[in-house]
């Protein structure tokens, strides 16, 4: 068997000696056995649980965060497709939402997700499907005000077929720019996952246009072989 990791502080690189092998069993399709093997041998996959993180995406925003620095004390934050909770486990300490640093300013988050998402403290989760009518003012009613970061991991189920897919997932980010655009206070940032194919050259467009700065960000912790990345956009115009 593979090695655990050892302690919390950890690159998530050279964990595993071993690679772990995983046989087609009856009634499991090959691709699904790559999945599963993918997952046993993937070291973000590990890093997470060793570190009590709900997923390796945790280190996604981890690593956005660190290089833009949105998620300060006291930042009122919206996080859309937030199953399973990382990303929201990530947020509640560096927005100081449990008011655990003196002096810093309490931030407040509202996850939101089509899954039910396990309670977290510091976080508000609320179980609704985003593309709904009507789902845009439920969850401004609960944030009740502005928001200074709007982040979005929402992702459609797979189809197996890539430009659907990639049409899809670019139809999710623009609802939830255009709901960021209703809600964000000026100079705030939204930041959302897409996956390249082509079609995202009209949402960049239309983010340039509302915001000060756009960039396209690939986290290490993002597979080498997804097609996926994070749009960030910073500076809102309101």
């Amino acid at each position: 068997m593979a090695k655990k990791p050892t302690g919390k502080n950890t690159s998530g690189r050279g964990q595993r000696d071993l690679t772990v092998k995983v046989k087609t069993a009856r009634g499991r399709k090959l691709s699904s056995t790559r999945w599963l093997q993918r997952q046993l041998n993937d070291p973000y996959v590990q890093r997470a649980q060793a570190e009590g993180y709900r997923g390796r995406a945790a280190f996604k925003i981890m690593e956005i965060d660190d290089k833009y620095r949105f998620l300060v004390p006291g930042a009122r934050v919206v996080d859309l497709g937030c199953a399973p909770g990382g990303w929201l486990q990530v947020a509640v300490p560096r927005i100081n939402a449990l008011g655990e640093k003196s002096g810093k300013a309490v931030g407040r988050i509202i996850g939101v997700d089509l899954q039910e998402v396990d309670p977290l403290p510091g976080a508000e989760v609320h179980q609704l499907d985003f593309m709904e009518d009507g789902a845009d003012e439920k969850v401004k009613g609960w944030l009740g005000g502005e928001a200074d970061v709007v982040m979005s991991d929402m992702a459609a189920a797979s189809s197996g077929h890539k430009q659907t897919d990639h049409l899809r997932i670019i139809s999710l980010c623009e609802t939830a720019a255009y709901f960021a655009f209703d809600v964000l206070a000026p100079g705030g940032t939204f930041v959302a996952k897409v996956l390249a194919g082509g079609a995202e050259g009209e949402l960049q467009k239309l983010l340039k246009q509302k915001f000060e700065k756009v960039a396209n960000f690939k986290p290490p912790s993002s597979r080498k072989d997804s097609s996926e990345k994070f749009v960030v956009a910073t500076g809102f115009r309101g």
